[in-house]
């Protein structure tokens, strides 16, 4: 089985965009289209042909490069079946369960309602990796536009379901800001303290902080520790449920 290759490179203001290339096979995913000039010099500069786009959700910041990329390239677009009214153009459409393959390797469709109703993301189990679009990010998570606390605290808690060592890439870079505000809910944590300064010394050398690994994210991220009793202590909310707890995370988040 062939390794992936991945480029991470900026989109817009503050996304990143994904390329992952099987090399066995020469196929090359898009994941997201934020901008699809940055994807389309990323794929020259390594010299791989995009074959597919797999998108996330249908905000424009992940969708929004789809006709220009598939006008450029020819790419097969795959977008989220709970999704298919509000995404063009796609050409095939998947929900939970169901896999896509770049060459030999697969990745499965988890569904992640919150952010938006439709939101899903792609997990490469065997190895290791998951591009989970706007439902998670380092030390935080997607803001509820659509969804319900309910919904997104189900849909982390299946991405924390996954092994500790898999490698997260997020579509944005909000590690700093997310950072001050989880430790203004979880100020006692020392595996977010921690990490809090290395994402402050990565930021002040213009270095990103995407990817993480879910193990630190589970140590750090409230979001992701909503039914910890230490976090629900920590915001006067000890005995309360974990979904009570996320959502009053959540609203403190909003307006911070």
């Amino acid at each position: 089985m062939s390794k992936l290759e991945i480029r991470q490179f900026p989109c817009l203001s503050d996304n990143y965009g994904y390329l992952v290339h099987d090399p066995a096979s020469g196929e090359t995913v898009a994941i997201d289209t934020p901008d699809a000039d940055a994807y389309l010099a990323a794929a020259a500069e390594a010299g791989w042909t995009i074959t597919q786009i797999w998108n996330t959700h249908h905000h424009f910041d992940h969708a929004g490069g789809n006709a220009a990329l598939k006008a450029a390239t020819g790419a097969r677009i795959t977008a989220p079946a709970y999704d298919k009214h509000r995404i063009s153009p796609a050409d095939v459409f998947v929900e939970d369960g169901d896999t896509v393959q770049l060459g030999d390797m697969s990745a499965d469709v988890v569904f992640t309602p919150g952010h938006t109703t439709g939101h899903i993301v792609y997990h490469f189990a065997s190895g290791h990796v998951a591009f989970v679009g706007d439902t998670l990010f380092a030390l935080g998570c997607g803001r509820l536009f659509e969804g319900s606390p309910s919904d997104m605290w189900a849909s982390l808690s299946r991405l924390r379901q996954w092994p500790d060592d898999t490698v997260i890439y997020c579509a944005h870079e909000y590690t700093q800001s997310n950072a001050a505000f989880a430790l203004s809910v979880d100020p006692a944590n020392g595996a977010l303290k921690a990490y809090a300064d290395e994402v402050a010394a990565l930021r002040a050398r213009g270095l990103p902080t995407v990817p993480t690994r879910l193990s630190r994210e589970k140590a750090a991220n409230p979001f992701l520790r909503a039914d910890d009793p230490a976090l629900a202590a920590a915001i006067g909310m000890a005995g309360q449920d974990a979904v009570a707890v996320f959502a009053e995370v959540r609203a403190r988040k909003d307006a911070f």
